[in-house]
């Protein structure tokens, strides 16, 4: 065993694709371990509680924050709540393994805080249109939700100076290589599965 692990937080801007890129990382590179978000919001078509996130109430969430079992928390877009337990977090570094935790700007600023050593990485998208024609392109918002995201992306991507790295998500498998370098895990078919497509 080698000791604690450091703890790499992914974040950027609505629309840019972590969730598809955290899928390849799953993929192609199980080593890696991934937090399970706590979330207040309902569960969209597909989604599995325990698999996706762990869908909990306001109630329970309220319960969690207070009695400090959060690594971070955050409001997103002004409805729902969103957090990581820390628990399962401070195991598996403990055990050496690589954490990745996907997250939003609000809650990377508060891993920071509480985790000065975590490495915080910025997925970019490769321009603001690219930007907005993903999150048109994704249909599963209204008009007043995709305002109200674009608005929230425009305040994510201004903070991109405040993180360590910049992974720009021009092509999917090349930024999950990318980032899994940053982690310090062997890139290559050795780690992970042969990818199709």
């Amino acid at each position: 065993m080698t000791g604690p692990a450091r703890l790499t937080v992914l974040a950027g801007p609505t629309a840019v694709g972590k969730g598809t890129v955290s899928a390849d990382i799953r993929q192609r590179y199980p080593s890696v371990w991934f937090s399970l978000s706590a979330t207040t919001r309902p569960a969209r078509p597909g989604e599995v509680d325990g698999v996706h996130y762990m869908f909990v109430s306001p109630e329970r969430f309220d319960a969690m924050v207070a009695d400090g079992e959060m690594l971070e928390w955050a409001l997103v877009h002004g409805q729902h709540r969103y957090g990581t337990p820390r628990g399962p977090v401070d195991a598996q570094l403990a055990r050496g393994v690589p954490v990745l935790l996907e997250i939003e700007l609000q809650g990377a600023r508060q891993v920071r805080e509480k985790m000065p050593d975590a490495r915080l990485v910025f997925l970019a998208p490769p321009s603001w249109d690219e930007l907005v024609s993903r999150l048109v392109g994704r249909g599963t918002e209204d008009a007043a939700e995709r305002e109200r995201r674009l608005a929230t992306a425009r305040v994510e991507m201004a903070a991109e100076r405040e993180f360590d790295h910049v992974v720009v998500n021009d092509d999917v498998r090349r930024a999950t290589d990318e980032i899994v370098a940053l982690m310090g895990v062997p890139v290559g078919p050795a780690d992970g599965q042969a990818h199709a497509g």
